[in-house]
């Protein structure tokens, strides 16, 4: 996981993230998982981290909340939801740069990295 997300990985609906819960619970392996809800098995696998890496497994507790479940699940801590690290640059100065001879991509990217 390391917090890296893959290219191909995408989240999923609350009602299949209970339901690969509820099959894992069983017994039931990554890739039967897989097949049943149609997603990729690293897909399974890395929701499955995320969830015990948080303490959920199954049985959800009843008060919680889809909300609270996905919060719990998808939030990074440390850092709040809608910030950004950096000041994102002006797009269209950055656009009127690019325009000039000299301006490469990498010269902007390095700049605005410094």
């Amino acid at each position: 996981m390391n917090g890296i997300l893959m290219p191909a990985e995408r989240r999923l609906t609350m009602r299949q993230l209970r339901q690969m819960l509820r099959l894992a619970g069983s017994g039931t392996n990554s890739r039967e998982i897989a097949v049943v809800l149609g997603i990729a098995r690293i897909t399974v696998q890395v929701n499955l981290q995320r969830a015990a890496a948080v303490g959920l497994s199954w049985h959800l507790p009843g008060e919680l909340t889809d909300d609270a479940a996905e919060h719990k699940l998808f939030s990074r801590n440390g850092v709040k939801q809608g910030t950004r690290r950096r000041t994102e640059p002006n797009w269209a100065d950055l656009a009127v740069e690019l325009k000039k001879p000299s301006v490469t991509c990498s010269s902007c990217g390095e700049e605005y990295r410094g």
